[in-house]
């Protein structure tokens, strides 16, 4: 009956009636916060209705199985294709529509781990070539402590000494001397962040690759670079077209990029894509003929729906580039409006203030008698979700909060948020907590 109690820890002994299921669990799921308040994530919350449908046409459809599925296997090399020529890679060619060397994956997440193994692969083929034992060394990776948790994820999985490059107050993104003073051999790539998770900030790649091209000018190792473009990868090709972070530069032999972030579809979707196929490693790839078809497959996961990767087709088509540079403009606008509001109240110092990218970072000045995180606990009682974190090594003692501008924060909603935060402000100044919630540091990817 529709008024027992339903098992959450155990299946049900009887069926349940679809409606009365889908209304049990429609009920528990209004106590999650608002996707679109969750100003913490990066994360797409908002679609095109026509992208929805396609999207749920398409759930049924595994991504992996490219004989049976063959137009959802083309549409996905025409997104890897179209991601690769953003990016300027080499091996595009017009007579070879699926010429370019990549792949899309769960979010940037397994885009990170592939390409952190074609980095180690290729180490040890040099190590090879110089008559050097691999298996007595150890690979080490270098990247700032600002990296995303994935790359520590792949550090420790897949046997490779991460060189975290330290923070510091009024620095967080890492430089081109850090880079040098680490390097070695044994290094299997630099990292760098366009668009880092604490600040939105962008490192400075073409720095690093003109300090680490004197280094083996200078007979020093030969040490590629990978970009980590998951939030920034679709959003500086239209914002900022003349930077060189990509593969402009020669020492950059791949990119990640999300596009469940800035190129708007929903999670989980994401892409890896190389210089040239030459950067990845054969050994990396499978091939598999129990689906129907010889395949070859280089991701760590199996079985995936297609509706993401048809839902990226759907904004690559519907935006081309002019929109993505509207949209991508238009968000760009709404952030610095806001860090400009936040910065005129006198009590926030902005460090990143939307203009990289859609992202804007700040912190109290002064003693204010409250903190960061009683700033962010107050906020939820609005329904904003705007996280508090202290930043990485080196710089824990300084507490931040960041806004991620995404579509569906339109400039209305953010003026409803800049008079709440305003609101939220004046009690603070009159209660005073004292960092009372400062143990309450929920994640804020």
């Amino acid at each position: 009956m529709a008024t027992n109690p339903v098992p959450s820890l155990r299946l049900p002994d009887d069926p349940m009636a679809p409606e009365a299921v889908y209304r049990f669990i429609s009920d528990e799921l209004m106590l999650d916060g608002s996707s679109r308040l969750n100003l913490a994530t990066f994360v797409t919350t908002w679609m095109d209705p026509e992208a929805e449908k396609l999207m749920a046409q398409t759930f049924d459809k595994n991504m992996i199985d490219k004989d049976e599925y063959p137009a959802t296997a083309a549409i996905e090399q025409r997104c890897v294709c179209m991601v690769a020529d953003l990016f300027h890679a080499e091996d595009l060619r017009d007579d070879d529509p699926s010429s370019a060397t990549g792949v899309s994956t769960i979010g940037s997440s397994e885009a990170v781990m592939l390409a952190g193994l074609a980095l180690k692969w290729r180490w040890r083929r040099r190590m090879e070539k110089a008559g050097k034992d691999w298996r007595s060394r150890t690979p080490n990776l270098i990247m700032g402590a600002n990296v995303q948790v994935v790359w520590e994820k792949f550090a420790r999985y897949f046997d490779v000494e991460p060189r975290y490059l330290p923070m510091e107050k009024g620095r967080y993104v890492i430089t081109p001397q850090q880079v040098l003073e680490h390097v070695d051999e044994d290094t299997i790539g630099v990292v760098a962040i366009l668009g880092t998770t604490f600040t939105g900030e962008l490192e400075p790649v073409g720095e690093i690759c003109a300090a680490l091209d004197k280094l083996a000018a200078d007979g020093g190792p030969d040490v590629p670079v990978h970009v980590d473009a998951a939030s920034g990868g679709f959003v500086v090709p239209f914002l900022h077209p003349d930077l060189e972070w990509d593969f402009r530069l020669p020492r950059v032999v791949s990119i990640n990029v999300s596009g469940h972030k800035y190129g708007l579809t929903y999670p989980g979707i994401g892409f890896v894509v190389w210089r040239s196929a030459e950067h990845l490693p054969e050994d990396l790839v499978f091939r598999v003929n129990y689906l129907g078809g010889d395949m070859p497959t280089f991701t760590l996961n199996f079985s995936r729906p297609g509706n993401q990767v048809v839902g990226q087709y759907y904004n690559f088509l519907r935006l081309g580039r002019a929109g993505y540079g509207q949209v991508m403009k238009t968000l760009s606008d709404t952030a610095r409006w806001l860090g400009d509001q936040l910065r005129a109240s006198e009590h926030f110092e902005v460090i990143s203030d939307g203009t990289a990218i859609p992202v804007v970072s700040f912190r109290l000045t002064g003693d204010r008698g409250y903190t960061e995180f009683d700033v962010s606990h107050a906020l939820r009682a609005y329904g904003w979700q705007v996280p508090a974190y202290t930043m990485p090594e080196n710089a824990t003692d300084v507490a931040v909060l960041r806004v991620v501008v995404r579509e569906g924060l339109s400039a209305d909603l953010a003026r409803v948020l800049c008079d709440d935060m305003m609101t939220v402000i004046e009690q603070l100044d009159e209660l005073k907590p004292g960092g009372q919630f400062d143990s309450l540091q929920p994640f804020a990817h």
